[in-house]
């Protein structure tokens, strides 16, 4: 199942704000809107993930523009999947998300990312953080 993360949900609504800021009568941009009214669901419902699938077209289509403006790979050419590792000490991604990484769908990423993120772990994330700017 494809899912949302409220977290990317957020960051697409930081670029959209960024990109198209609300103007003297505060009306929203038509991406802005249609990611606010997602997001103001999912709080009002306790939620932090929603199945994309259930996604309106528009804020689907503002959330995937955004997600096009992403990197890619967390790849920082410091791969130590192919001496072995099981997971990567470069990106923090495991031998299977790197060999399968151009298959897989903009949800799937963004779940690798929002992961190795969290664990900090990876060199991307400590001694080699300025190769990920």
């Amino acid at each position: 199942m494809d899912v949302l993360h409220i977290t990317d949900l957020e960051a697409a609504i930081n670029h959209w704000r960024q990109r198209a800021p609300a103007g003297p009568s505060a009306a929203l941009a038509p991406e802005l809107a249609a990611l606010a009214e997602v997001y103001a669901r999912m709080v009002i419902e306790h939620r932090d993930e929603l199945d994309a699938a259930h996604l309106p077209a528009a804020a689907r289509r503002a959330w995937l523009a955004w997600y096009a403006g992403t990197p890619d790979a967390p790849c920082i050419a410091v791969c130590s999947t192919a001496q072995g590792d099981a997971v990567c000490k470069g990106c923090g991604r495991t031998e299977a998300e790197v060999r399968d990484w151009p298959a897989l769908g903009p949800w799937a990423k963004r779940a690798v990312w929002r992961r190795i993120t969290r664990e900090g772990t990876a060199l991307r994330f400590t001694r080699y953080a300025e190769r990920a700017r």
